[in-house]
């Protein structure tokens, strides 16, 4: 029986309105595009859900981290997609509606790859004999009523109360760094918000409080494994998809949907499932720097794009 504390609820919260406010944006329309246009959807699920996981298993392999860190990256790695995704592809003019349809489709995908990968992971890099282990069914019923159900919830509004979507959906302007004033989604915004709420807490309070007790050596060193890996995702994706001919900013749009992960997930898996403190410290140190380390990916690439270096 997995029982929970203050944190694993906010957690479980916040994950639930992130995928309830990307239901909100899809409709049959996007559905219909990935019909007709199966191959950039395809491609990029396959860098995310096979190809990643793989990446992260060799750097874990010729890394000198210990068991719990290692397994953590793998829980990371099987995470993917999520609202910041999202954000940073609308933020950066990508193709907003492949990263909402890819993030929508993998949190279907993730109730079967998720079990399979970490439970691999737990038994290569800890052992036979641990005492770590991810139920199916309960992991499967997690993920399902936390992800699956409040997406399900946000497309069925979107389609059968337009009006109310509209509302929900309600654009705010916002002036944001070196962008010029954009609207955003209010609701998704207000996600972004409260994932930062989130990574304060695993950031500042107690383990018996849900928090990870992050220290200053845990975060040297995780940091260089933990930005290569974003790094190498994000440049993945990326140029799979200019060698598989896909236009425009779908490339960009690839690579921040393969090399930006659901640290909330991670979080809910590490933290709530498996109860185990150090499994959660790479996604909380990848939560410093990967949404910053993605907007800097996106302008590159819109750079190369500009100046005619890519296709």
């Amino acid at each position: 029986m997995i029982e929970y504390n203050i944190v694993d609820i906010l957690i479980s919260c916040v994950l639930s309105l992130i995928m309830f406010s990307i239901g909100l944006s899809l409709s049959i329309k996007n559905f219909k595009k990935i019909l007709i246009f199966p191959k950039s959807v395809i491609s990029g699920l396959t860098a995310q859900m096979i190809a990643l996981p793989i990446i992260a298993f060799i750097f874990c392999v010729c890394s000198d981290l210990k068991p719990e860190f290692k397994v953590g990256l793998i829980i990371l790695s099987v995470c993917p997609g999520g609202t910041t995704s999202n954000f940073i592809t609308y933020l950066l003019n990508g193709n907003t509606e492949l990263s909402v349809s890819m993030t929508t489709i993998n949190s279907f995908l993730t109730l079967f790859s998720i079990p399979f990968f970490v439970n691999i992971s737990l038994i290569f890099f800890i052992g036979e004999g641990t005492d770590f282990n991810l139920p199916y069914l309960e992991t499967f019923l997690q993920i399902f009523f936390i992800t699956i159900i409040p997406t399900t919830i946000g497309i069925i509004i979107n389609i059968k109360l337009p009006k109310l979507a509209n509302k929900l959906n309600s654009q705010i302007n916002i002036k944001l760094f070196i962008f010029k004033k954009m609207k955003f989604n209010f609701i998704k915004l207000f996600t972004i918000i409260l994932l930062g709420i989130v990574f304060t807490i695993k950031l500042f309070a107690s383990e018996s409080s849900g928090g990870a007790g992050l220290t200053k050596n845990n975060f040297i060193q995780l940091l260089p494994i933990g930005l290569l890996f974003n790094i190498t995702g994000l440049f993945f994706g990326y140029f799979l998809s200019l060698l598989l001919k896909l236009k425009d900013q779908t490339p960009m749009t690839i690579g921040i949907e393969v090399g930006l992960q659901n640290t909330t997930l991670a979080f809910l898996i590490a933290g709530t499932l498996l109860k185990n403190t150090e499994m959660q410290k790479p996604a909380l140190v990848y939560a410093f720097f990967s949404f910053l380390v993605a907007i800097l990916f996106g302008l590159f690439t819109k750079y190369l794009k500009s100046k005619k270096y890519v296709l």
